[in-house]
């Protein structure tokens, strides 16, 4: 370990015996050297990474299975922070398709916008977008929350199965197509509700809900601004008389 970390270390460990502070710079080291100190070389006790010169370079940070903190210090590509477990990730500006795909726990938030399919088949932790997301934002999710602070794209939330998306801004055409069990928070205007979705009542808890995380994004609005979006439970079995209109 004392090779690695004379290799990569920036500055060397910093605070104390039990935090360590690690710098990659992706213009001079190979995006795969990181990801293979992140997967196989961590020291124990805490541990701060930072990731300098990204340059949208795809797959940073995936698969992580600790509790660290991993900070992007600029755009990322495809992927970013995909199949997160335990670690706190940050993109300070934008990231592309699919951020925190298949999200198990942890947090990841992205400093600028996201592309297509973020947070997409995430099964727990908790993503925040501080602008806008595209196309198919929360696709399938299976219990992450997310949080967007901006509006979302066509297609949101589409087939989520359970979780809860807050948006705080806007929403494109078929918002929640097809919804199982997850719940859609919105503010903004709806262009329109996809299969299956409709407009609920905001109970108490409702509130408490969106409260719960707009205050743990950072995020500042009134939980009372904004609406419920559920499944109507119409399509849950096939039904062999709707003749494929529903």
């Amino acid at each position: 370990m004392a090779s690695v970390m004379s290799d990569l270390v920036s500055g060397g460990p910093v605070a104390s015996q039990n935090v360590a502070s690690v710098s990659f710079d992706l213009s001079t080291q190979p995006l795969r050297r990181l990801n293979q100190f992140l997967h196989h070389e961590l020291p124990e006790g805490n541990v701060q990474v930072q990731v300098k010169n990204p340059d949208g370079a795809h797959s940073i940070a995936v698969g992580v299975n600790a509790p660290i903190d991993i900070e992007i210090e600029g755009h990322a590509g495809y992927y970013a922070a995909g199949m997160n477990q335990q670690a706190r990730i940050t993109v300070h500006g934008n990231a592309g398709p699919a951020v925190a795909e298949n999200m198990m726990s942890g947090r990841v938030d992205v400093k600028g916008f996201a592309s297509v399919a973020a947070g997409a088949s995430g099964q727990g932790g908790l993503l925040v977008i501080a602008g806008d997301a595209s196309l198919r934002c929360g696709i399938s999710m299976k219990g992450i929350d997310i949080v967007v602070a901006g509006g979302v794209g066509d297609f949101s939330a589409f087939m989520a199965q359970a979780g809860r998306l807050v948006i705080c801004g806007d929403a494109g055409d078929a918002l929640g197509d097809s919804l199982y069990e997850a719940v859609i928070y919105i503010r903004g205007r709806i262009k329109s509700l996809g299969a299956d979705a409709h407009e609920e009542p905001m109970t108490d808890r409702d509130y408490a809900t969106v409260d719960e995380l707009l205050v743990a994004a950072g995020v500042h609005h009134d939980s009372k601004d904004f609406r419920r979006v559920a499944s109507m439970r119409s399509l849950y079995h096939w039904n062999a008389d709707a003749n494929q209109e529903y």
